[in-house]
């Protein structure tokens, strides 16, 4: 029995490496207070009540470290279906793999970046309540506080000054309709030359021609990516989660 009237899959992201964290395991699998920052992406996911199965995109060699780590807490015992699917080398291989895997004409599909392990469980109903609505693609957005330069490709010289009025920072999940993220990678991976290289899902839905509708984003939904971005969930965690989470034999 879905949770809504169209399924909603979450494919999470936890195949890269994450080399900037300088961790000894792949970012993904990092403990942030005992528990990984996989871990908690997949509990945010449970806990909003929205999706009916996550797909957890894992490198090969990693395969079953996650299931043996993500099985003695528990989360794979839960009314909500988890499989895992092998990654790729790059983060567009993975979705790809991830989007192959699902059978189903049709549905709501949520990208997250695992790394955003503090992602609040009602900014992944926000977004996944959007392509409900019948949105092709969605992404969280916050308004951007820095002066963004734009340079030459060398990175020596300012070229303008995009003003921040129309800029914003783009977070996960990522929300779209399968039918037409598929036809979009299917588009995308039969071309040899493409002609762009996607950043996120959100821009290869931009190249294939969908609308890109937003909403509004969330702080606590940071990435994970260097030691200082570790620091600064570990004082949120701190503050919020006064026992750390242990498991028997961990």
């Amino acid at each position: 029995m879905f949770t809504t009237g169209m399924p909603v899959i979450a494919l999470l992201a936890a195949a890269g490496r994450g080399t900037r964290l300088g961790g000894p395991v792949p970012k993904a699998f990092v403990p942030l207070r005992g528990r990984s920052l996989v871990e908690r992406s997949l509990q945010a996911m449970i806990t909003s009540e929205m999706v009916d199965e996550v797909i957890i995109l894992v490198s090969p060699d990693m395969n079953d470290y996650a299931r043996a780590l993500l099985g003695r807490r528990g989360l794979l015992e839960t009314n909500l279906p988890v499989r895992f699917v092998h990654g790729g080398d790059e983060r567009a291989d993975s979705i790809w793999a991830g989007l192959q895997s699902i059978t189903l004409d049709d549905a709501a599909v949520l990208i997250h970046d695992s790394a955003r392990a503090l992602t609040p469980p009602g900014l992944i109903a926000r977004v996944a309540g959007r392509v409900l609505d019948g949105a092709d693609a969605v992404v969280p957005v916050l308004p951007v506080a820095d002066t963004i330069k734009r340079v030459d490709k060398q990175g020596r010289y300012v070229l303008d000054t995009p003003s921040r009025a129309d800029l914003r920072a783009v977070q996960t999940p990522q929300g779209f309709r399968l039918s037409t993220l598929r036809a979009a990678n299917e588009k995308f991976f039969a071309d040899p030359e493409p002609g762009f290289v996607p950043t996120d899902d959100a821009s290869l839905m931009e190249w294939f021609g969908a609308q890109v509708i937003c909403v509004q984003g969330d702080p606590m939904a940071f990435k994970v990516t260097t030691p200082i971005d570790m620091m600064l969930a570990q004082r949120i965690t701190d503050e919020a989660e006064p026992t750390i989470f242990e498991v028997p034999g961990d």
